[in-house]
C-alpha cells in the first residue's frame, strides 16, 4: 500500500523538495463559474469534474504522491436540497465511470468523511472503488466527502480513548502521535501545499489538524478554470517558499534539525 503515516510536523521536520508530496485542494467556484455564463449551478459542478481529471493527470505527470480534494463538506448539507441531490448523483456517476480508469493508471482511491449519511448504493460504490484500487502504488487520490476537520479530530480522539482507556484517568499520557494515527488520513503525510480556488481565503474546516505547517495558496480562478496550468502556478509559488517549521532561515540553510530534547530525533529537513 502506498504511503505510511508520518510523525506530525510539530514533532519532526519532514523531508521536503521542489515538488510537494501531498497537495490538498478546496475546489471552490463551480456555481459562480456557471452563474457567470448564465448556466445552472449543476453545469459548473459537471465542468468541475473535468478539472479534477486534469488536475489528477498533472499530479501524475509531476510525480505528486498524494492529492486530496474537498468534494463535499459536512456543512454543504445546508445547500438547497435540489443541489445536494444533484451533487450526490454526480458523485455516484463519477464513481461508476472513472474507477476502472483510475485503476488502469495505478491510482489508489480513498474516500474520507462520514459516509454513513449517504444512501446504500453510494456507500457500496465507495467501498468497491476503494477495494478495486487498494493495491495500486501510484498517486493516492483522496476525496473528502461529508467531511469536516473538527469531525475528523473528534473522531480520532474517540478512537484514541477507546484504544487507550487509561487516558481517562491519566490524561498526561495523551500524545500527538496517538491522535494523529487515528485521523482519516493517517496513511498520508501532512499536506505540503494547500490550494483554494474561487477567490475565498479560508480553510473552511478542511483537514485542520494536518494543515499546521502547510503552505497556503489562494487563487481567484474558479475551479473549472484551474486545471493543469493552475496547478503549475501553485507549485511554482510553493517552490519560492522557505519552509522553516519553526526554525530560522539560517538553520534551514545549514540543514539544522529540531533540538533532540524537543523531538527525540535528529532527522534533517
Amino acid at each position: 500500500m502506498t504511503g505510511t503515516s508520518s510523525p506530525p510536523s510539530t514533532i519532526m521536520v519532514p523531508e521536503t523538495g521542489p515538488i510537494p508530496k501531498h497537495i490538498a485542494i478546496i475546489m471552490d467556484g463551480n456555481g459562480r463559474w456557471a452563474k457567470k455564463r448564465l448556466l445552472p449551478r449543476v453545469a459548473g459542478h459537471k465542468r468541475g469534474v473535468d478539472a479534477v481529471r486534469a488536475c489528477v493527470r498533472a499530479c501524475v505527470e509531476r510525480d505528486v504522491k498524494f492529492l486530496t480534494l474537498f468534494a463535499f463538506s459536512s456543512e454543504n448539507w445546508r445547500r438547497p436540497a435540489e443541489e445536494v441531490s444533484l451533487l450526490m448523483k454526480l458523485f455516484l456517476n463519477v464513481l461508476e465511470s472513472d474507477v476502472e480508469k483510475l485503476h488502469r493508471q495505478n491510482i489508489r482511491l480513498k474516500i474520507i468523511g462520514d459516509i454513513s449519511a449517504f444512501n446504500e448504493q453510494l456507500q457500496l460504490l465507495i467501498s468497491q472503488a476503494q477495494d478495486i484500487t487498494a493495491g495500486n502504488t501510484g498517486l493516492t487520490l483522496t476525496i473528502a466527502a461529508n467531511y469536516g476537520g473538527r469531525w475528523d479530530i473528534l473522531d480520532a480522539m474517540r478512537k484514541t480513548l477507546i484504544q487507550h482507556p487509561e487516558l481517562t484517568t491519566h490524561p498526561e499520557l495523551l500524545k500527538e502521535e496517538l491522535v494523529s494515527k487515528n485521523l482519516s488520513m493517517a496513511y498520508a503525510p501532512e499536506p505540503d501545499l494547500f490550494i483554494r480556488t474561487g477567490g475565498e481565503q479560508r480553510i473552511s474546516n478542511f483537514v485542520l489538524w494536518q494543515l499546521a505547517y502547510t503552505e497556503l495558496y489562494f487563487t481567484d480562478k474558479f475551479w473549472p478554470d484551474f486545471g493543469g496550468l493552475g496547478l503549475a502556478d501553485a507549485i511554482a509559488s510553493y517552490q519560492n517558499r522557505e519552509r522553516r517549521f519553526g526554525r530560522t532561515s539560517e538553520q534551514v540553510q545549514n540543514h539544522e534539525t529540531f533540538p533532540s530534547f524537543l523531538t527525540g530525533s535528529t532527522k534533517q529537513c
